[in-house]
């Protein structure tokens, strides 16, 4: 569930980046009053504001939404436990300690060559 709300999450924060690029500021409206901007854009000139403020306003709803959904998936984590979480540490094994070598023991140094 947390991987679909993070696709969605990086998704509709893309989404909202590119819709708000694609708005004009304030000041375009005067430009398109003299036969420039976006009078002649495929929605008209003001059907096109009204399209891209709907399409904005929905994105940052839904990136509002997945921020709050990450944001309490995070602060309430799951019960699971992993495969290592299970393991009972008294109940391990214990491998034996290799026998300490006595360095004042001769026996051992007949095998050298003098």
């Amino acid at each position: 569930m947390e991987t679909l709300v993070w696709v969605v999450h990086v998704i509709t924060a893309v989404v909202l980046i590119g819709l708000v690029l694609m708005q004009h500021g304030k000041g375009a409206d005067m430009g398109a009053a003299f036969g420039t901007g976006s009078a002649g854009s495929l929605f008209g000139s003001s059907g096109s504001a009204n399209f891209l403020s709907r399409s904005t306003a929905v994105a940052a709803t839904l990136f509002f939404v997945t921020s709050l959904s990450l944001t309490y998936i995070y602060s309430h984590p799951s019960q699971q436990q992993g495969v290592m979480d299970k393991v009972n540490p008294a109940a391990a094994q214990t491998v034996p300690a290799a026998p300490a070598v006595d360095p004042a023991d001769s026996s051992k140094s007949k095998d050298i060559p003098k």
